[in-house]
């Protein structure tokens, strides 16, 4: 269709609905940037509390349909279950990692002569092969060497200085972090006990059409978090399992101390159980420990082969984020937020796309394409232009 150029009436509308939605669009990135994070700080005990609400309500509806039981001592009930469970849950894995690191504490001298002795043998090789290279790169190469090792040494001391300050700022926040479980628990309490009567409160503001988009945002939002954590956790459970049995087999010790820290290292994009276990496997085979590191590829072979097959099945199929949008949302997310924003990028863009196929943004596509085309037609129909057409 040929573009058709707008009277000065329609175009000046035009552009103020453009200005208007980029403004209210710079405001609430704005907002959100300054202060987002220090709202969901300041009331993290009271969303999580709704999200554990949220997700009990159909259990405890469905409880209570069937026996008749009070919603207020139902829930009360199932909040104290599911804190005893995972109460135990959670003493148990603690004690068990408790006693992998005394039982590395107290092993230290024999881990500590066995290291030394190890970088004594790769001194030795190194020594041996530096005599092979001639003096002058000999001399220039322990120059390097020397810078190197003294940039690690202060490296390694800010490092301490800085784990020693962390440390302090984490025991000064253990009252706020205990008060806030209290309220957490208590919030879950409430908020569970009396969701139906705070949905109805909630949902009545709104007319039948807002609701109804509300309600499609809210799935679609669900839908695209919910199917991406959801396959991460499942992708992390199996390589958890997958190093527990390998670690087990190949009598590593600390076992599940070494599983539970590289299952969450798989969990963050990018970086993978295989940034740790690869090095592992090298420096095992300078030494002279061939075995060891054989056993480890393999593991980490297995990993990687359960991350390929498992990952399109269980990731693609539930998001449908094509793998090049996935990259770039996790490049992106890692220059604005570091690692929280590698695993949440992906979980945006998908809520974002899933948002715009509800056809929220169809308005704004509509005056951007009548924008491009009045503006197209502006340029294209000069005075003048046709007399010098004709003139040619």
């Amino acid at each position: 269709m040929e573009d058709q150029e707008l009277s000065w009436r329609e175009r000046g509308r035009l552009w103020m609905r453009l200005g208007i939605r980029l403004l209210l669009t710079l405001l609430v990135l704005a907002a959100l940037a300054l202060a987002g994070p220090a709202l969901l700080s300041l009331f993290m005990p009271f969303v999580l509390a709704f999200v554990v609400a949220w997700l009990l309500n159909p259990l405890v509806r469905g409880i209570q349909r069937r026996l008749g039981i009070s919603r207020k001592f139902l829930s009360l009930v199932l909040i104290l279950l599911i804190l005893a469970v995972a109460g135990g849950v959670l003493v148990a894995f603690i004690w068990n990692i408790a006693q992998e690191i005394i039982s590395l504490y107290e092993d230290w001298s024999s881990i500590s002569t066995a290291l030394q002795e190890a970088l004594s043998s790769l001194d030795h090789a190194f020594s041996r092969f530096m005599s092979l290279i001639p003096a002058d790169i000999r001399t220039a190469s322990d120059a390097y060497l020397e810078s190197l090792f003294t940039w690690l040494q202060g490296a390694v001391t800010t490092a301490l200085g800085s784990s020693a300050a962390y440390a302090t700022r984490i025991a000064k926040q253990v009252p706020s972090f205990a008060v806030g479980t209290v309220v957490f628990l208590m919030g879950s309490y409430y908020l569970t006990a009396d969701y139906p009567h705070i949905r109805y409160l909630v949902s009545k503001r709104f007319t039948g059409r807002s609701r109804h988009f509300l309600q499609e945002v809210r799935q679609a939002a669900l839908s695209a978090f919910g199917g991406y954590v959801k396959a991460e956790f499942i992708l992390s459970v199996g390589v958890f399992f997958i190093l527990l049995a390998g670690f087990t087999i190949i009598g590593q010790p600390y076992t599940l101390l070494l599983a539970f820290l590289l299952a969450i290292m798989d969990f963050i994009p990018i970086i993978g159980a295989g940034t740790v276990m690869v090095p592992w496997a090298v420096v095992d085979l300078a030494l002279g420990n061939l075995r060891e590191s054989i056993e480890l590829m393999v593991i980490w072979g297995l990993i990687a082969l359960f991350r390929r097959v498992g990952e399109p099945k269980v990731v693609g199929d539930q998001t449908g984020l094509p793998p090049v949008v996935s990259l770039i949302s996790i490049y992106v997310g890692m220059q604005l937020a570091g690692v929280l924003g590698m695993i949440l990028g992906p979980v945006v863009c998908m809520v974002v796309l899933n948002i715009c196929r509800l056809g929220i943004f169809n308005p704004v596509l509509e005056d951007i394409r009548l924008a491009a085309a009045d503006l197209s037609a502006f340029l294209k129909h000069r005075p003048g232009g046709d007399t010098n057409s004709k003139n040619v």
